[in-house]
């Protein structure tokens, strides 16, 4: 089983009727469709684990960080 997520702009020609194409297939059991609005679903799935967040977040307060030039790693981290 495959989950695809689209986003489509209702208010598009094409948009319209891949909505259309879409509402045909809502008889069949093989295909479930899911409505989602789009502004809902950005505010419940964040790409980060809560807790490495947070341990950033933290971190930037305290000043307790290390910068790494990504044109130098190694030797941004002492490690040259």
């Amino acid at each position: 089983m495959k989950t695809l997520t689209v986003k489509i702009n209702e208010r598009t020609k094409i948009g319209k009727a891949f909505i259309a194409m879409f509402n045909s297939f809502k008889g069949f059991e093989e295909i479930e469709i899911i409505e989602t609005d789009s502004k809902k679903l950005k505010k419940e799935e964040g790409s980060y684990n809560p807790e490495f967040v947070k341990m950033v977040l933290d971190s930037a307060k305290r000043g307790d960080y290390t910068e790494v030039d990504p044109k130098d790693v190694w030797g941004s981290l002492g490690l040259k």
